[in-house]
């Protein structure tokens, strides 16, 4: 069997961490999501497609053409035209059955198992708030009458998570599908042609389903693999003076130190430095090459590749990029004085993410000056800085210059 997934896009909703990076390659719990992705289908398909646009030079050098035994092929989309216009891109690949996921969201192994056992089928999920998402009807046979985007009426909470078993003549549907309101051929108007002219179904979903729409998203997939998936694993050195409690991954090479606490379940990579005299709270990701110092208390949070919070600082509930440093003295404040849910700026418009707890996104090198003090939800674009003593209460997106002395 094969697979399609769907990863062209520019993601800009989750910038700044993806100014520098396509989504796919995204880390949580220290792996991107691709291959998390990747390992869902491990044992389901035997060649996987991927759809690449946006930095698809990197998705390439990271994955090559072999995955765990699984075949991976490329195909480019020049014009990121539409979901079914990924998917036609893939027409000369295909001959059999074929599942089709986004590639921004990680399934259940189970769950897409089941998928590829019922063709011309989508994975659903039961909602509590339909108005968000594509929502199916549902005869009492258990086909599908229509599929409405985001609909005004509220007529089903079954939603549509972008996970799909095809037949072959999905592209002939797709080349005779009409661009929708926005110019885009929509994998969901093939769907509905499909139900109109034969039998289509759906598969309810029974275990995890994160779609990474928003940076925060990263955070609550994060802590949900590490309670759930995390394997024990010291690799690294661990002074006989340092307090691991609960489940804690160590990578080769990386030094805990004297003093130090972690309390589980925490992932840590290889090469780090870790201490003296540091916590390391529950739900923390630690990537490769890392440094955090004396003093410091990380919460949460997700930290990149090469980056330090050398001593005296506070990270809670926060996504930091590669190489990024933080003077000492940095605190990401996580929650608001009225103990209401944080928002956040995306594309010129203030979200509300729907945590109570949310601190910084934090882009690839960036430098904190000392004692810089981050409002919650608020971001630092790729090699901004901050000044001594700033108080960084909106998102700063533009390069500075150092004052001159």
């Amino acid at each position: 069997m094969q697979a399609i997934i769907m990863a062209a896009g520019k993601s800009t909703r989750t910038y700044p961490l993806t100014l520098t990076r396509p989504k796919p390659l995204l880390k949580i719990a220290n792996k991107p999501i691709l291959a998390h992705q990747l390992d869902a289908l491990s044992g389901i398909v035997e060649e996987v497609i991927i759809v690449v646009g946006y930095m698809h030079e990197l998705i390439r050098a990271a994955f090559g053409t072999d995955y765990r035994g699984i075949r991976i092929r490329y195909v480019e989309q020049k014009e990121q035209l539409g979901t079914g216009h990924a998917v036609l891109q893939c027409v000369d690949l295909v001959h059999e059955p074929f599942l089709v996921i986004n590639g921004d969201d990680l399934y259940a192994p189970t769950d897409l198992a089941r998928l590829a056992q019922q063709e011309q089928s989508a994975l659903v999920k039961k909602v509590s708030d339909p108005r968000l998402y594509g929502i199916y009807e549902i005869s009492k046979d258990g086909r599908v009458v229509r599929l409405v985007e985001k609909p005004k009426e509220i007529f089903s909470d079954l939603a549509n998570v972008g996970a799909y078993h095809f037949l072959p003549k999905l592209f002939d549907v797709l080349g005779k599908t009409e661009p929708s309101e926005r110019g885009e051929i929509e994998i969901t108007s093939a769907i509905q042609a499909l139900a109109d002219s034969s039998v289509f179904r759906v598969v309810e979903m029974q275990d995890y389903w994160f779609p990474i729409g928003y940076p925060w998203h990263l955070l609550d997939a994060n802590e949900y693999f590490l309670t759930a998936f995390l394997e024990q694993k010291i690799e690294g050195e661990v002074s006989p003076f340092a307090h691991l409690n609960g489940r804690v991954a160590v990578g080769e090479g990386t030094v805990i130190r004297s003093g130090v606490v972690i309390d589980g379940p925490v992932c840590i990579g290889k090469n780090c430095s870790i201490g003296p005299n540091c916590w390391l709270r529950p739900g923390t990701t630690i990537g490769n090459g890392c440094r955090v110092g004396q003093s410091v208390e990380i919460k949460n949070s997700i930290l990149m590749d090469g980056s330090a919070v050398p001593h005296l600082s506070y990270v809670g509930d926060s996504v930091i990029g590669e190489h990024t440093n933080f003077g000492a003295g940095t605190i990401t404040a996580n929650v608001r004085h009225d103990g209401g849910t944080v928002r956040s700026m995306v594309k010129g418009e203030m979200i509300d993410s729907g945590r109570r707890k949310l601190g910084a996104i934090v882009g690839d090198n960036v430098h904190t000056g000392i004692n810089t003090c981050i409002y919650p939800g608020r971001k630092l674009w790729p090699n901004t800085m901050t000044y001594p003593g700033e108080c960084i209460r909106k998102d700063v997106m533009e390069i500075r210059r150092l004052p001159q002395t």
